[in-house]
């Protein structure tokens, strides 16, 4: 599986045309304790970049974008339970959505785990 990181500080891991989708460590350690999810509708299809998802934290809401071209198939219904799996295990039971990908040559342009480190260190 394949692992692309957004510029919004999603990233995106991939497994033939489906993925998964959640907020990066870099995310989460800038919105704080996470306190709620609004995650998407099972079903919708969402152009890449749209708002697809709403996470809340102590400090601010956020929107979490969709890194590309696709239709949710899956939500993180135990993150809706417990929003701090976003910031305790934010690459691992803290995902938000799954995604049936319309075109999985969109995610090219992302960035690779070396990429972002250089740009979110930069973010700073």
């Amino acid at each position: 599986m394949t692992i692309k990181y957004t510029p919004d500080h999603e990233w995106i891991k991939i497994d033939g045309d489906t993925a998964t989708v959640g907020i990066t460590h870099h995310a989460q350690d800038a919105l704080g304790d996470v306190v709620f999810v609004d995650l998407p509708e099972v079903g919708k299809a969402y152009a890449a970049k749209d708002a697809a998802a709403v996470v809340e934290s102590v400090k601010a809401a956020a929107d979490v974008y969709m890194p590309a071209n696709g239709e949710v198939t899956e939500v993180n219904e135990a993150l809706r339970d417990d929003p701090s799996l976003a910031n305790s295990d934010p690459l691992g039971t803290g995902w938000f959505f799954k995604v049936k990908l319309a075109n999985p040559a969109d995610l090219d342009a992302l960035m690779d785990e070396t990429s972002y480190t250089t740009y979110s260190a930069d973010a700073h």
